[in-house]
């Protein structure tokens, strides 16, 4: 498989978006399962087939996309209020980047560790063994470190905020039971990670909304930047439905990047 990754990231980014979006057609024509879990999320935030529909490509361009940033040349990367990181950067805090599954989330954070500095991104492992060896390396990229989802890795992250650094998270993941809160997200009740509240009230970070916009005919990505409030709740349910209500702001910007097939509001693992 790795092979078959190191041979496609030498196809141009627009044939393997071009690939992807036939990927994600199929996908969503073949799964009845996939389909209506993915028309009813857009519903859910009030939106039409319509509006949707290019998300559709979207979500096979995500994942074709993957061998060129992983074993291929960086793409071409764009900024869109790259201010906001110098100016938390000179009060010498961490920064807490907070990105939904909106266009090109595996771009964002491989863009600021090569232009901004050292970032620690929580994932979670594969639970294939030649899967997790094969994302490891490849995403030991200089600058980047990663953080499972277990104590180890929110230590691992708290000690990179406290020495000024950054880190990112998709707050629109489904935590592990004991990790999150009920909290709505369009409307409805999802399990939501208390993490990222937990993280700048413990260091003092700044907080900022991130999403890697992918460009049309592969022309690379634009990194869009925006602010969040200097602080959130301290009652976790409350901090939770905060994050959840930036996670919509970002998503309006450009719904055709979401991807509307993620099982937003299923229960933890844990749980069911």
């Amino acid at each position: 498989m790795k092979t078959l990754f190191r041979l496609l990231s030498a196809l141009p980014l627009f044939l393997l978006h071009m690939l992807g979006g036939l990927l994600g057609w199929v996908a969503f024509l073949a799964s009845p399962v996939y389909r209506r879990r993915f028309l009813a999320n857009a519903a859910q935030a009030g939106l039409r087939l319509a509006d949707v529909r290019r998300a559709i490509a979207g979500a096979g361009a995500l994942i074709a996309e993957t061998p060129r940033l992983w074993f291929g040349r960086p793409p071409r990367i764009e900024w869109d209020g790259a201010g906001l990181i110098e100016q938390a950067r000179a009060a010498g805090r961490g920064v807490v980047f907070l990105t939904p599954h909106l266009g090109c989330f595996e771009a964002t954070a491989q863009a600021y560790a090569a232009q901004h500095g050292r970032i620690t991104v929580l994932y979670r492992p594969a639970r294939k063994a030649w899967l997790r060896e094969m994302v490891d390396t490849a995403r030991g990229r200089p600058q980047l470190a990663t953080a499972p989802t277990t104590l180890a890795g929110v230590k691992q992250m708290l000690k990179a905020l406290k020495a000024g650094e950054a880190v990112g998270l998709l707050p629109d993941q489904v935590p592990p039971l004991g990790l999150g809160e009920w909290a709505p997200f369009f409307g409805r009740a999802a399990y939501t990670m208390t993490l990222p509240a937990r993280l700048a009230q413990q260091t003092g970070a700044r907080i900022l909304l991130a999403w890697g916009e992918r460009l049309p005919w592969g022309r690379g990505y634009r990194i869009h930047l925006r602010a969040a409030p200097p602080t959130l709740a301290a009652d976790p349910a409350a901090a939770a439905a905060q994050v959840n209500a930036l996670m919509e702001t970002l998503i309006r910007e450009c719904p055709s990047q979401y991807l509307w097939g993620y099982a937003r509001y299923k229960a933890p693992a844990e749980a069911r």
